[in-house]
């Protein structure tokens, strides 16, 4: 588990986290999103260790970081997948960071079949692909069969079939009983592996709720239906903040109100419903809602750009 209270960090006159409370619990995959120079970065390396609070704390399994006696085998992080000697092989680069904490050179050689490094583990790093660096990050993050994981845009580089392997891999290790954080800008991955999210904006959080939870709240619901009376649908259902936009064939969309409510009042009528589907939009849609104004960084559109 990932407890943090109070959380603060400024550099100067800057805050980039901004007093800020977290729970990262055990059995599920926490996402961690923000956009860019929203604190998250900091807030991850507060984590474990590598900036000090300016004040508040954090503690990993009920310690901070640096109080592990040995922290490979408490917290798996990948936040930087370059930072490796580039001389080194794979294997010896993890048998030195596994050499640290006692672990054998049988544990070294099952993380990088995990990983897929067999083919590789003899060459050096500095010639890996980007994708194949990620995996070399994410074996070092496994060394120590830790509970708890952090990995920063762990399938940074890696191709489809290493997307659905991180994607699987982290969720086998939430079934586990494991605490995951994992951070990344891809909300179409983040909303088939996540269960919560923690969104950060300013160096404050935003969100802290189940995946679905956002989607619903943020984006709110849409109803289709269809029925051979949409005017005795449309009267029994209408009333304030209900609105009925039509379709063709008997179909509309309703927002305003949930299938169940849309469902029972058909019912009680005895008016037939050929279609009733909640139609939820996005985990980027409400993403891009939710941090409109937190965005630091924003593109210049075409028709903004000065005259030169």
């Amino acid at each position: 588990m990932i407890n943090a209270r109070g959380l603060t960090k400024r550099y100067g006159s800057r805050t980039a986290v901004d007093g800020i409370d977290f729970t990262v619990e055990p059995g599920k995959v926490t996402g961690f999103l923000g956009p860019n120079g929203a604190g998250k970065s900091t807030t991850m390396r507060m984590i474990v260790g590598l900036d000090r609070p300016t004040s508040g704390a954090v503690t990993i399994n009920g310690r901070p970081y640096r109080e592990h006696s040995a922290p490979l085998r408490e917290v798996g992080v990948l936040l930087d997948a370059k930072a490796v000697h580039t001389g080194r092989s794979a294997y010896k680069h993890l048998l030195a960071m596994g050499a640290t904490h006692g672990i054998r050179k049988e544990r070294v050689r099952e993380v990088i079949g995990l990983t897929g490094l067999e083919s590789v583990a003899g060459k050096r790093v500095g010639g890996f692909s980007l994708g194949m660096g990620q995996r070399l990050g994410i074996a070092a993050a496994l060394l120590g069969d830790p509970a708890t994981l952090i990995l920063d845009e762990p399938v940074n580089g890696l191709d489809p079939e290493g997307v659905r392997w991180v994607r699987t891999l982290v969720r086998g290790l939430a079934a586990e009983g494991r605490t995951v954080l994992l951070s990344s800008h891809l909300m179409s991955e983040m909303a088939q592996t996540a269960d919560q999210l923690i969104v950060i904006g300013r160096g404050r959080i935003i969100e802290d709720a189940p995946v679905e939870d956002i989607i619903s709240r943020t984006n709110g619901t849409t109803v289709r239906v269809r029925t051979r009376d949409l005017d005795a649908l449309t009267a029994l259902i209408g009333g304030d903040g209900v609105t009925v936009s039509r379709q063709p064939a008997g179909a509309a969309q309703i927002t305003g109100a949930t299938p169940e409510q849309i469902g029972d009042a058909a019912a009680a009528a005895g008016l037939p419903l050929y279609e009733l589907t909640a139609l939820t939009g996005s985990l980027e849609d409400a993403y891009m809602t939710l941090t409109a104004d937190a965005v630091e960084y924003r593109s210049t559109s075409p028709e903004e750009e000065p005259a030169r």
